[in-house]
């Protein structure tokens, strides 16, 4: 029978303890080890994910239940085990509390009772993974589905989610936020609140133009209605906070007029205002060096780490080459490098949107209706620029 392909890491402070374990289970497990809690993390850093991470208890510098706090922060999946020859009750207690623990196992521990250990920790891991899987994939199926709608009801408001959610998922990469795809997600469902504003509110808006106060005051309702329709979907509450919080300034001030303020604000609703305020600089005729410019200007709105994340995806956002291509040439990955209005003039299309399959087939619709002309201006990544067909 072949070892389980997750890997597993024993953290223990006696290289012949370490040694042991590897001998005893290297045939049925894919053992990893790390000698003391400093390396433990390190390893954990450059060698993970790791499925089990089972760790001694008295070690120097940092002690079991330490080193598994400090894991958490790390926000891995690892399914956590304690093993250690110290059995009092208070440490079990720490264990399971601070260190979130799955088991507690004493020394000597026999071999069939550690194998059956590490058996149901990677039972337990293969569930959580699964269950994160499908969490994923069914909530993108659900948003993807609703930003289609979006598309169709107002490509405005689709374009702009679409070039936002760029800005954030890069900006995310670069900052390593764990979950990404909640950010991203986030960005595509931030303007789904915009549905209730009449066109000419977002054309003011995307042109850098005054609003009337009635107009305003509509337009600044559009992410807590956004907040409140996703807030009733199950498993969607966080993202329901990112996007209710996309307006607020770092520094406390702005909506909700809640008390909240720093990174008590959601990673998610930091990259989100940003990504919006530079989107809207840029749509009103900023070149992207004078809208990065002016953010930095207003002091207190926006975290300096994102601001910064901000900067390389300025940089990204230009390694682009303007190409007219027929619809049939089109392929993920490239963006509308102007607004795509049907032959009678409406818009089909937002600039800035991203191109996708639905997009593709869309327009391969519209195109033989004879509803849209070729060809169809796009920018492509200069690493995936193609020959001429």
């Amino acid at each position: 029978m072949e070892a389980p392909t997750e890997k597993i890491l024993f953290v223990d402070d006696e290289s012949n303890v370490l040694e042991g374990i590897q001998r005893q289970l290297r045939k049925q497990f894919q053992i990893e080890t790390a000698l003391g809690p400093e390396k433990g993390l390190a390893t954990v850093e450059s060698q993970g994910p790791y499925a089990v991470i089972v760790s001694d208890m008295r070690m120097p510098g940092m002690n079991g239940v330490e080193f598994f706090t400090q894991l958490q922060l790390r926000n891995t999946d690892s399914v956590r085990m304690m093993l250690t020859g110290n059995a009092d009750m208070q440490t079990a207690i720490d264990a399971v509390n601070d260190g979130h623990i799955f088991r507690f196992l004493t020394k000597p521990c026999p071999s069939e009772s550690l194998t059956k250990a590490l058996e149901a920790g990677l039972q337990q891991y293969r569930l959580i993974q699964g269950e994160k899987e499908l969490l994923e994939q069914t909530l993108r199926g659900s948003i993807e589905a609703l930003t289609d709608i979006l598309a169709l009801v107002n490509p405005e408001a689709f374009g702009r989610s679409s070039r936002v959610t760029r800005y954030v998922k890069n900006m995310a990469t670069y900052l390593e936020v764990p979950e990404i795809w909640r950010c991203e997600m986030s960005a595509m469902l931030s303007q789904i609140g915009c549905v209730i504003l009449p066109d000419g509110v977002l054309k003011k808006v995307y042109a850098g133009e005054p609003l009337e106060a009635e107009e305003s005051q509509l337009y600044a309702q559009h992410p807590f209605i956004a907040s409140d329709l996703l807030g009733k979907i199950p498993r969607m509450k966080d993202m329901s906070t990112i996007i209710a919080f996309q307006e607020k300034h770092f520094d406390g001030t702005g909506p909700p007029h809640e008390n909240c303020e720093g990174e008590a604000i959601p990673m998610g609703s930091r990259l989100l205002k940003v990504a919006l305020d530079f989107d809207a600089l840029d749509t009103a005729g900023m070149d992207k060096t004078q809208a990065f410019d002016e953010l930095v200007e207003r002091t207190g709105w926006y975290d300096p780490s994102v601001l910064k994340a901000l900067k390389l995806t300025c940089a990204t956002e230009m390694g682009y080459e303007e190409k007219s291509l027929k619809v049939r040439e089109l392929h993920e990955h490239m963006i509308l490098a102007e607004e795509l209005r049907g032959t009678k003039g409406a818009i089909l299309l937002a600039k800035g949107q991203g191109v996708t399959k639905t997009l593709i087939s869309r327009l391969e619709n519209s195109l033989h209706a004879g509803q849209v002309q070729e060809p169809i201006k796009v920018l492509v990544p200069i690493s995936k620029i193609m020959e001429p067909v």
